[in-house]
């Protein structure tokens, strides 16, 4: 999953940001509101974790474009702002949850997982395709009723492309889901990670459409 940090603050963004590296997300930190409206226009992100007290441009300005765009990506705010008035403006401006600092870095993983799980019904539930079975909860694949053990890469990539069955992705599309800025990205990475996946799944699980990118074939 790939994780949009919008926080200002070097300090709290060092942490946040190496927590959720941690706990499995692909995060990139933008420290002000205008480099999130930038990378919210260009970027492929799962969540963004949003403070509201940002330079250039304020977080609640920030959801609030995202918003009117048609842009329905969860957001989690983790603010200062603490006052019931300040939970219900930007909860009423479309975030999906509210966060007040300090927090604990563990509740605040936990509480994304959590919106994640609440935007994507398939995160608690089985994502099938012929005898290929990925449960996105339990980080767990199996392949003809067998268990298959896949690294934290291997398992983002093929979530990836079993939540669009049948949809051609390019190796860039790939990369922006599964990668952050700052990852030493080789220019055959995906490759690598596809060549892996079939060396575990069998050879004609997933099918390279030439020049056009990767998908799941067919049982």
């Amino acid at each position: 999953m790939r994780l949009l940090l919008i926080e200002d603050d070097r300090m709290i963004g060092r942490a946040v940001s190496t927590g959720l590296t941690h706990a499995g997300f692909a995060v990139d930190w933008v420290l002000d509101g205008r480099a999130a409206d930038l990378s919210l226009s260009v970027g492929l992100y799962d969540i963004a974790v949003l403070d509201l007290g940002l330079p250039a441009k304020d977080g609640m300005a920030v959801l609030a474009t995202l918003r009117a765009a048609g842009n329905r990506m969860p957001v989690l705010i983790a603010t200062a702002r603490d006052a019931v008035a300040d939970r219900i403006a930007g909860l009423n401006a479309g975030a999906d949850d509210y966060i007040v600092k300090p927090f604990d870095l563990d509740e605040l993983i936990a509480r994304v997982r959590a919106v994640l799980r609440r935007h994507a019904a398939a995160a608690s539930s089985l994502l099938v395709h012929g005898s290929l079975a990925l449960d996105p909860l339990r980080k767990t694949v199996t392949w003809r009723d067998a268990p298959v053990a896949l690294s934290a890469r291997e398992f983002a990539l093929l979530e990836v492309l079993m939540q669009r069955p049948g949809a051609v992705l390019s190796r860039k599309k790939l990369e922006e889901s599964i990668y952050n800025w700052n990852d030493d990205l080789g220019s055959n990475a995906v490759e690598v990670h596809i060549h892996r996946l079939r060396r575990k799944l069998g050879a004609d699980v997933i099918r390279n459409v030439r020049g056009v990118g990767y998908c799941v074939a067919a049982d």
